[in-house]
């Protein structure tokens, strides 16, 4: 649709004698002082105003934006793009097939169900580690992939010839997030003449790592990415943004990942959920191009809707380096100048908040035990890891006689053990938990302990795409190997880049054999250890785990470290940089000071300590000068979408609607439509509620939705064995997010949720109170007990619930699992709009209030009124709770409505987002 231009913006921009249609900033009063952010989306208003849904006013609104104010104007952003891991993105086709079928069944045509803007789905998620530390780790791994996968592969397949504008780059190709900035991003799009800001939506929160090339984009729900492919907008509120200053350089001996993490720690302090993050300042220039795709990526973490950086020269070298054709580069910089998109440093835009950090600050760190936020100084680390094992290992204290002896008073733990009164003559207790293990290893006796990191693994999207860390991570291998030193028997280690540009330059440089060396072989160019694919530990190094219940450790140099994701064996998880990842390799426990602790002894039987081996910024530098080339990056994305042998040779369905296979375990016609008629009925009230879960704080959307391990005994692995699913095929939740009944079945299974109505218990347990006596079970049978009796459920949460992944699944389970409510202190954005694209209702409660203060411990029946005034075209400030005990006492409250725009409103009226959409395509 052409825009109605009511500004008069539109006009030409000549590039090396090419001419484009733009739509000028300069005309609407206030864009020059806009933070780079409102920019774009001012721009996106300008060439898409309809006078309807957009309007000159919006346009007004924002122009004028008042940073100081609270976030009250809607307006209806319409992404460029929109980008997909598999997770993810199989839900989505299978949701897109399904609503082709249910169009043709409403008298529509199903044809209409195509993409309007590019898909481009990225296969990175689905391979696992099984095998590792030998050369054929990669192959292998690809094989069992492809054996797992088959049937999901072959319905990709099947969506990229079925749906216009979808494309599917297949496995082994790298990490969505990085071929996403080193090949798909465009920073400037050209479509049909026009000239305008590359923006995008992803299914996966990490989406956020293009802002570092000037992309805006951010992490959405899978369902609200079928909407946008499908032309909806995205409804939001112009946004509050925070200006974030950065001066000094980064100081010798200091990775991108532990600026990031410092990062990280200050903005979830200050506070950033729903806002814009905007970086600015002279320091901005001194931010390599992979530094800041690095930092955009955690924007997740600190809790921000994006994390921008402006487009300049490092922008453009980024661009020419990874092979974007010359006339794309110099559009971008006429366009970003043009604009007032090109950073200029004398211009401080309007923010409405203001943080600061002089890099030359930022100190060697790593984060955990379950957090991202979680920084620790490395100096320190040794010394909180101590301090936080009793949460993880509660037997009693063990006399340690290696630890017997005098040591310094300042190492004396936090809480737990003790110092005696004269340490030089009397012998200690240990200060920590240990309970030392036997395990045998390739015919060699070892101990294992409380402490052992038993998973390192360089993977993930946040550091894989940086040559500086993961140069620095190859450099210190080589310098290790050198001294002698070898990676622990007893650690699992990897190496998963983020494209296979990485292998390209390990190769150049020759620095592979000593990666391998010390265990780290390529075992897949995919997410891996992060989403929780690190695959089995080995038998013996497991089975000594569980027997003697160790608190052991993974360190990986991802960006999500949520308690049971990573491994089930695995308690404790900590982020770190690529080369801290093999230091602690090297070290084999998180009980280490690399300040005062060997690593091991050189040839000569020295001692070799970190510093020894860690190598100089000038050093990595050469190597990166001397191993990076453009061609490696033509060369590996000439053909991207073709994928190899394997792929080619995968059987591919036709037609334009899918053939379901009623046998098929993986991809299954899911239930959203079913009955659906041409126009929804009305809101009702929510009464005789019961609650399913009664929750803490910083509950994960892994919490929620898990992606790892299927075990035997849940009931996802019941289904799966009753279906014929030998254990071993189990594969994991997130390869099996095409088929609702495993999906169901494995919502709240998380192994480390606790629900406070089943004290006692750890994982997907409840009571069932339709039985007397309120018995345990599971999660998911009881709410089949409570579904057979038409009781509706309700969800009690802490603090900001819905943290982490934008997985659309921990919503679209909680909601058929018969959860028409949740009530939180605090939710995450990404899982509070996708509770309202599933048709559930999120509210809050009463402003320092919670679950605790109002005294509600789960047992009660809940009962929602005032929720009918969405029928009426409002949406309602609060609606009336009241919870009423087993002993007839009862206790009131308004809560807070979360339904924060009147789109939103709308999907929740039509029971969900896509029954919204579906409607709207059969009205229009």
């Amino acid at each position: 649709m052409a825009s109605v231009d009511s500004f008069g913006a539109k006009g030409a921009l000549e590039v090396n004698g090419q001419s484009y249609e733009i739509f000028r900033l300069a005309d609407i009063e206030g864009a020059r002082t806009l933070p780079y952010s409102l920019k774009v989306l001012l721009e996106n208003l300008l060439r898409t105003e309809d006078g309807a849904n957009i309007t000159a006013d919006h346009i007004r609104k924002l122009g004028n934006w008042d940073e100081n104010a609270a976030p009250d104007t809607e307006i209806q952003f319409t992404p460029a793009r929109v980008i997909m891991q598999d997770f993810t993105g199989v839900p989505c086709v299978v949701d897109l097939a399904t609503m082709r079928e249910a169009v043709a069944e409403l008298g529509g045509d199903p044809t209409k169900i195509n993409p309007l803007a590019p898909a481009e789905l990225v296969i990175d998620h689905s391979v696992i580690i099984d095998v590792f530390g030998r050369q054929d780790a990669f192959e292998r791994n690809v094989e069992l992939e492809y054996g797992r996968n088959k049937e999901r592969y072959q319905f990709l397949r099947w969506g990229q010839t079925a749906f216009d504008e979808f494309k599917v780059v297949p496995p082994g190709t790298g990490i969505v997030h990085q071929v996403n900035i080193e090949h798909l991003a465009r920073t400037v799009m050209v479509r049909n003449g026009q000239a305008y800001p590359d923006t995008c939506v992803g299914t996966d929160s990490h989406t956020t790592m293009v802002n570092g090339l000037g992309v805006l984009g951010w992490g959405v729900g899978g369902i609200e990415a079928e909407a946008a492919m499908l032309g909806q907008p995205v409804s939001m509120l112009i946004p509050r943004v925070v200006g974030f200053k950065l001066t000094g350089s980064v100081p010798t001996g200091v990775t991108a990942t532990d600026v990031v993490l410092t990062i990280t720690q200050m903005l979830r302090k200050h506070g950033v959920v729903g806002k814009f993050v905007e970086f600015y300042g002279d320091g901005v220039g001194s931010v390599p191009l992979a530094n800041r795709a690095t930092i955009g990526n955690m924007s997740p973490e600190f809790g921000s809707t994006a994390a921008m950086f402006p487009i300049d020269d490092i922008t453009l070298d980024y661009l020419r380096l990874t092979g974007r054709a010359d006339q794309d580069v110099a559009l971008v910089e006429a366009y970003a100048k043009e604009q007032g998109l090109w950073h200029d440093p004398a211009i401080e835009p309007r923010f409405s908040e203001y943080l600061e950090l002089d890099l030359s600050t930022v100190v060697p760190s790593i984060a955990g035990p379950k957090r991202p936020q979680d920084r620790i100084e490395l100096s320190k680390a040794k010394e909180s890891f101590r301090g936080v094992l009793g949460d993880y290992a509660t037997e009693e204290l063990e006399v340690d006689p290696s630890e017997t002896g005098s040591f310094p008073a300042s190492d004396a733990p936090n809480g737990h053990g003790h110092v005696d009164d004269n340490p030089h003559t009397a012998p200690q207790k240990a200060d920590r938990p240990t309970k030392k293990t036997t395990i045998t290893l390739d015919g060699q006796e070892v101990e294992l302990d409380h402490g052992h990191v038993v998973i390192a693994s360089i993977t993930s999207c946040t550091n894989t795409s940086n040559p500086s860390v993961m140069l620095a991570a190859a450099l210190l291998a080589k310098n290790a190997v050198d001294k002698g030193l070898a990676s622990k028997p007893w650690v699992k280690t990897s190496l998963a880049p983020g494209s296979k540009v990485v292998t390209d330059y390990y190769e150049k440089a020759g620095v592979t054999p000593y990666l391998e060396k010390l265990g780290f072989h390529l075992v897949g160019y995919g997410c891996t250890t992060c989403i929780g694919n690190s695959g089995p530990l080995p038998e013996a190094v497991s089975a000594g785990v569980q027997e003697a219940d160790l608190a052991v450790v993974s360190v990986l140099s991802g960006n999500r470290n949520f308690e049971g994701r990573i491994n089930p064996d695995v308690k404790m998880n900590y982020l770190a940089s690529p080369p801290l990842v093999i230091a602690y390799a090297l070290a084999g426990t998180m009980d280490f000071d690399f300040e005062t602790d060997a690593l091991g002894q050189d040839t000569d039987g020295n001692d070799v300590f970190l510093k020894d081996i860690w190598p100089s910024a000038a050093e990595v530098e050469s190597v990166i000068a001397s191993s990076i080339t453009k061609e490696m990056f033509t060369k590996d994305y000439a053909d991207v979408f073709a994928g190899d042998e394997r792929w080619q040779s995968l059987p591919t369905p036709e037609g334009k609607t899918f053939e379901w296979d009623a046998e098929s375990t993986y991809v299954r016609k899911p239930p959203y439509f079913e009955g659906m008629a041409h126009e929804p009925s009305p809101v009702t009230d929510i009464s005789g509620a019961r609650v399913l879960a009664k929750l803490g704080d910083s509950v994960t959307t892994d919490h929620i939705s898990p992606a790892g391990a299927i075990k035997a005994d849940s009931p996802a692995g019941k289904y799966l064995a009753e279906h014929g699913v030998d254990r071993k095929d189990f594969n994991s939740y997130g390869s099996r997010r095409g088929n609702h009944e495993v999906m169901i079945r494995g919502t709240f299974a998380n192994i480390r949720l606790r629900n406070q109505i089943a004290p006692g218990t750890e994982g997907g347990f409840t009571r069932d109170f339709t039985v007397d006596d309120a018995p345990v079970t599971t999660i998911y049978d009881a709410a089949q007990s409570y579904a057979a009796q038409d009781t509706k459920l309700v969800i009690l949460a802490g603090k900001e619930y819905g943290s982490g992944s934008s997985r659309d699944w921990a919503a679209k389970g909680t909601a058929l699992l018969g959860v028409r409510a949740v009530i939180t202190e605090s939710f995450e954005r990404i899982h509070r709009s996708n509770l309202i694209g599933m048709g559930v209702l999120p509210l809050q409660y009463p402003e320092g209030e919670s679950a605790e203060s109002l005294g509600l411990t789960g047992e009660e029946t809940f009962d929602f009124t005032g929720v009918t005034e969405l029928n009426n075209g409002v949406i309602p400030r609060t609606v009336h709770v009241t919870a009423t005990a087993p002993d007839g006492s009862v206790k009131e409250f308004d809560a807070v409505v979360r339904i924060d725009t009147p789109g939103e409103a709308d999907y929740y009226r039509n029971g969900g987002i896509l029954q919204y959409v579906l409607r709207s395509l059969i009205a229009s």
